[in-house]
């Protein structure tokens, strides 16, 4: 074939690619070396699907295909590749850096320290003074990959209306997939990438309401990191997030102005801007008030951004009632007494409009920030932000009965609530004591009728059981022991404990030589004391790998194993 020949051919294929080409339909070389450059999956399963292009760009050693991206990167980038395209003349005026014009990417760049990296496991409270480590995902991916096997899980519960049992089994479905609603107690990107071989493909909705990056969540998570660590934090857990959605399924991320436009560009990247599908502004200036007298306009808002995984998305178009003042427009009477007003010659009845209703935008104002929750017989009295009828908006615009939803970071537990009276299926995933006891009351209640939130709405009855279980804990076990220390004396036993039987940072020398616990001791502050030690744990092992489950160090119970091997579905020596 001619040289020719085979760039048509090419370019035909890449074309494909709807991140590779612009509005007019043409190719963005620029777009396709990014992605290159990234080693791409996509990009490289797109190339495997011709013999010929396999064979320019790829070598086989030892019967493994290996992608040559600088052959690929080198062949593009010649000035004859698009000789013949409109798009090469079109790009070749403006503005360039590093002699790359800035048409020819097509997209906005999102580039920060780290980007290419994960976060060490932990972002909780008592580590926010630490300094942040970063592995990067081609010098470290043995870190990484240790740190994202799937773990071990413990503690497991079934929570019905007759109290809580014994797990004994997990439900599945005729196709083999997990039918349970679930609670995960643990750090949410390891939970994530432990859920991922069961759930990948299967969620279609996830909510999200991830710290915001002000340094005042009051639920006590690390909402404080620099904006880089932030940017990072957040990478990592949108990408496998998009894994587990299915092809229709959808993304709400809800942030303020800190944080929101950054994330807005970061999800562009991870589910394509094709795929953004609005920024909902939810009003609530009940909210915010007169709470502080500010040389500025006052906060009234926060967005929701709104992402599909695919253009050919579910979507349930919701009505609301017309307001009063509208309604009152249809003032004309016909001869059979129907109440109709003229617009532009055209009747409407008043029947009609009122029966079909009036679709929602994307400016909602007509839900209330905060609600609390009535005290019930479990004395659950509290408040939270993110109500009930706001979760049921977005659920029910975006699944069917049936449908599994999942929120990571899963707080007082309102989408699992939601979800459970609109009859779907959920995931919920959380880390923080405070809120996993809140969670286990409010659940419940939920299971047995509770008349809160949109319980009447829905004529929500009771019913239905949900599963808790917890990542076996093995460094995070430590650090729960050192932030419930109250004495310097009790930290000294505790890092001698550390130092003989957990897993230590690699820069970290596990001798405790006398004038090291005398410096210790010496610093007389208990907090700086509990920081330097939890400083000393490899966060990549907080849980126990499920490779590891038959270590008899780790001492999993008989029952422990049953359930891991029913709930991963196979061998655990071979996951």
């Amino acid at each position: 074939m001619s040289k020719e020949n085979f760039n048509e051919k090419l370019i035909a294929l890449l074309k494909t690619e709807p991140r590779f080409v612009d509005d007019a339909g043409e190719l963005i070389p620029a777009a396709v070396r990014d992605h290159a450059w990234r080693l791409d999956h996509g990009l490289i399963r797109l190339l495997l699907t011709d013999k010929e292009i396999k064979a320019k760009f790829f070598d086989d050693i030892e019967a493994h295909w290996i992608f040559n991206h600088n052959t690929f990167i080198n062949y593009i980038t010649h000035k004859n590749f698009l000789a013949n395209s409109y798009t090469q003349f079109r790009n070749k005026i403006g503005l360039n850096i590093d002699e790359k014009f800035l048409p020819e990417r097509g997209e906005v760049a999102l580039v920060w320290p780290y980007k290419d990296c994960v976060l060490e496991g932990g972002q909780t409270r008592e580590e926010e003074k630490r300094k942040e480590i970063f592995f990067n995902e081609i010098l470290a991916q043995d870190e990484i990959n240790r740190m994202f096997d799937p773990k071990v899980l413990t503690n497991w519960k079934r929570h019905t209306a007759d109290g809580e049992q014994r797990v004994c089994d997990i439900k599945r479905d005729e196709n083999g997939a997990i039918r349970e609603n679930l609670i995960v107690k643990g750090n949410n990107l390891i939970a994530l990438h432990s859920l991922k071989k069961q759930f990948r493909g299967q969620v279609k909705l996830i909510y999200i309401d991830p710290p915001y990056n002000t340094g005042n969540d009051s639920f006590g998570y690390n909402d404080n990191f620099n904006h880089s660590g932030w940017l990072t934090f957040m990478r990592n857990r949108l990408e496998i997030a998009r894994e587990l959605l299915t092809s229709d399924g959808s993304i709400y991320v809800q942030l303020d102005y800190n944080e929101a436009h950054y994330c807005k560009v970061l999800m562009d990247e991870i589910f394509g801007r094709e795929n953004f599908q609005r920024e909902v502004i939810w009003d609530i200036s009940v909210l915010s008030g007169y709470k502080t007298l500010t040389k500025n306009w006052i906060r009234g808002h926060e967005t929701l951004l709104f992402y599909s995984k695919m253009p050919d998305f579910y979507f349930n178009k919701l009505t609301v009632p017309h307001d009063e003042k509208y309604l009152a427009r249809f003032d004309k009477v016909d001869e059979n007494g129907e109440r109709y007003f003229d617009g532009r010659g055209k009747r409407r009845y008043l029947r009609d409009v009122i029966k079909k209703g009036k679709a929602i935008g994307d400016v909602w104002s007509d839900i209330m920030s905060f609600q609390q929750l009535p005290t019930s017989k479990e004395k659950l009295d509290f408040d939270t932000q993110k109500t009930e009828a706001l979760l049921n908006r977005i659920i029910s615009a975006a699944t069917q009965e049936g449908d599994l939803v999942l929120d990571f970071f899963s707080g007082s537990g309102t989408t699992a609530a939601v979800a459970h009276k609109l009859k779907r299926h959920w995931i919920a995933i959380e880390q923080l004591e405070d809120q996993i006891n809140i969670f286990l009351k409010r659940l419940p209640n939920v299971i047995n009728g509770d008349s809160s939130g949109i319980s009447k709405q829905v004529n929500w009855q009771g019913g239905g059981d949900f599963i808790y279980c917890e990542l076996l804990k093995y460094n995070q076990a430590y650090m729960d022991k050192i932030q419930a220390a109250r004495s310097s004396e009790e930290l000294v036993t505790l890092w001698q404990d550390i130092a003989e039987n957990s897993f230590l940072n690699w820069y970290v020398n596990p001798e405790m030589p006398e004038e090291a616990v005398n410096d210790f001791i010496a610093i007389d502050d208990v907090e700086t004391q509990k920081h330097l030690l939890a400083v000393l744990l490899d966060k990549n092992q907080l849980y126990v790998n499920l490779s590891e489950i038959e270590d008899a160090d780790f001492d999993v119970s008989e029952e422990d194993k049953a359930l891991n091997k029913a709930f991963y579905g196979s061998a655990t020596t071979d996951i």
